[in-house]
């Protein structure tokens, strides 16, 4: 794997050392590596709004009816729990 190298003013590198204590990661490497990939994941949830406002935009109406909210309900408790899930890994 490539290596960058950072330089950290002393506060930022005290601030690491803390979260790496405290958020129980091995290295300096783990740390980095998980803030980038939260990074990530919050670009393309940015990304999937982006795209659902472009889409709800674009296309036309949805009927709310029963169905409607009742299919709505059971994809956000599926995605909270995916959430859960993945906080649970950290």
């Amino acid at each position: 794997m490539p290596n960058v190298t950072i330089s950290l003013p002393e506060p930022l590198r005290d601030f690491v050392d803390q979260q790496m204590t405290s958020r129980g990661f091995g290295n300096v490497s783990e740390y980095f590596r998980t803030l980038l990939r939260e990074a990530q994941e919050k670009e393309r949830e940015t990304r999937l709004e982006e795209l659902l406002l472009e889409g709800l935009n674009s296309g036309e109406d949805i009927p709310l009816d029963g169905k409607f909210w009742k299919d709505l309900r059971a994809e956000a408790l599926e995605m909270i729990e995916k959430r859960k899930t993945r906080r649970r890994r950290k």
